[in-house]
């Protein structure tokens, strides 16, 4: 059996905590942030974790990663 291929442009986007449990950056904070308040930009700072239905998809894009 042939080895599986990691996407690698998911892997550079998600990582697994120790938990097993993803982690991704939040969108809308590349461009045009001077219009938005302070507030909001510090929330999309911290990194959040996909919700269960979208782990489905990246365990099968990672495959070596959980």
């Amino acid at each position: 059996m042939p080895k599986m291929k990691t996407n690698k442009s998911a892997a550079k986007r998600f990582k697994v905590t120790a938990k097993g449990k993803v982690k991704r950056r939040k969108a809308n904070k590349s461009h045009l942030n001077e219009e938005k308040p302070a507030k909001r930009k510090r929330r999309l700072r911290r990194p959040t974790v996909l919700v269960k239905e979208e782990m489905k998809r990246v365990k099968k894009l990672l495959p070596y990663a959980f």
